[in-house]
């Protein structure tokens, strides 16, 4: 039945994106970010949907004569040069078959951000694309957290079998970065009931991210918990919030994950960090002795054998940051970490230009929620294999869609004038 249900509302939509391509920028995000397919037990588990949305959407960007621009800021020139730079580190990756066909995954992801950029135009598009990245990983909050207070805590929750955030520790990376779009909607929600409805969805995402027993997201919800209170305009009541978030914890939560949180600081004693230090220092010994990196794919058994300082104690990258190292090399990271800083610059641009103008108020507050989804990213991802995940540049992506509206757009007119390095040339009709 679940098959049927999604290839009905799946083939129903796809003629659509053909007329207007940012549906299907939507239907390929939904389909990426909440992977519908891998709640079905038929065919529809292994389905092309993502592909088969891709190239309607690459069809209908040629076909609509809607006016198409793709953005040419510091954003988008350095994830090209990324691009660009793992394309060239793949062809003398250590695991040529690994390193490839993780290319073409990632490669994927990376063409579609690129469409997003290009097909998402208008404030309505904004806001739908908010509410699709948002919404796909909200459903695994509410899901996961109402299991943990069933379960009151004993069981982890995972992600749905065969994604990408199969992985407890995946799912409560993706929780915390999504988090703050669904306090951004809940923000700017008119009906009462939906802003209440999206309250109780932003603390079940919470409650499940704490139902994770995911050690580096209990840093990342602090941080994004802090960060949140500083880019609230009422933090009397966000302040209220948050305390009432943690003060649940204990009244959820069995002494077991207590013991399991306990251990960040024990460092020494632990079998996993002391996995992940070895796995940390294999990334350096590569990056070192390749200029490139290892290319993709390079954490195996195999290449541990040679890198490690333990040479049997496999692990994988346990870190966005040494994964990108070891497979990149030092040219790659600082390439990762150039798009993480001019993506905040971005959020911060935007927020400036909207500044005190009711009109962009909700420009405003979605470049601040981007904002602070990017400081958990940063946070978590420090501790969890995830450099190339989509919601990651799902984020960048509603941060360039911004500032091209802002741009772009009649209201242009109330915010600041670009300067000649932030220009946004017509890419054709």
């Amino acid at each position: 039945m679940r098959d049927i249900v999604l290839f009905g509302v799946f083939f129903g939509i796809l003629p659509f994106i053909f007329k207007r391509p940012a549906i299907g920028v939507l239907v390929f995000t939904w389909i990426s970010l909440m992977n519908p397919h891998r709640l079905t037990y038929g065919a529809a588990f292994d389905f092309p949907f993502a592909a088969i949305a891709t190239g309607a959407t690459c069809i209908g960007l040629l076909m609509s004569k809607d006016e198409k621009r793709f953005p040419i800021t510091s954003v988008t020139v350095t994830l090209l040069l990324m691009m660009l730079w793992m394309t060239m580190t793949t062809f003398p990756a250590l695991e040529q078959d690994l390193a490839w066909k993780e290319w073409g995954r990632v490669s994927k992801t990376m063409f579609m951000v690129l469409l997003a950029m290009t097909a998402i135009r208008t404030e309505k598009d904004i806001k739908l694309f908010a509410w699709v990245v948002g919404l796909s990983l909200a459903f695994y909050g509410v899901k996961g957290g109402l299991f943990t207070i069933k379960s009151g805590g004993s069981n982890h929750v995972f992600g749905p079998e065969g994604s990408y955030i199969e992985d407890n520790n995946a799912l409560a990376l993706a929780l915390l970065t999504a988090a703050p779009i669904v306090w951004y909607l809940r923000m700017h929600a008119d009906n009462k009931w939906i802003r209440r409805g999206l309250t109780s969805v932003a603390a079940l995402m919470v409650i499940s991210v704490v139902g994770s027993y995911s050690r580096g997201a209990l840093l990342g919800g602090a941080t994004i918990l802090l960060f949140l209170w500083i880019k609230s305009e009422h933090k009397a009541g966000t302040a209220f919030a948050v305390i009432i978030a943690i003060a649940i914890v204990p009244l959820i939560m069995p002494e077991q994950w207590f013991d399991r949180m306990s251990t960040i600081n024990k460092y020494q004693a632990d079998a996993s960090a002391l996995g992940r230090l070895n796995a940390w220092q294999f990334a350096v010994n590569v990056a070192e002795s390749n200029f490139m990196g290892g290319g993709f794919v390079v954490f195996t058994p195999r290449m541990f054998m040679v890198y490690a300082p333990e040479p049997l104690n496999h692990h994988a990258a346990h870190s966005i940051y040494f994964q990108v190292l070891g497979e990149h090399g030092f040219i790659g990271i600082a390439l990762f970490l150039l798009l993480m800083f001019t993506s905040w610059r971005t959020g911060s641009r935007i927020i400036k230009r909207c500044k005190n103008q009711a009109e962009l108020k909700w420009a405003h507050d979605l470049a601040s929620m981007c904002q602070v989804c990017i400081i958990g990213f940063a946070v978590g991802g420090a501790f969890l294999t995830l450099a190339y995940y989509d919601l990651y540049y799902d984020i960048i992506t509603i941060l360039v869609v911004l500032e091209k509206y802002l741009l772009l757009s009649p209201s242009s007119r109330l915010v600041k004038k670009p300067s000649s390095t932030e220009a946004y040339p017509q890419a054709g009709n």
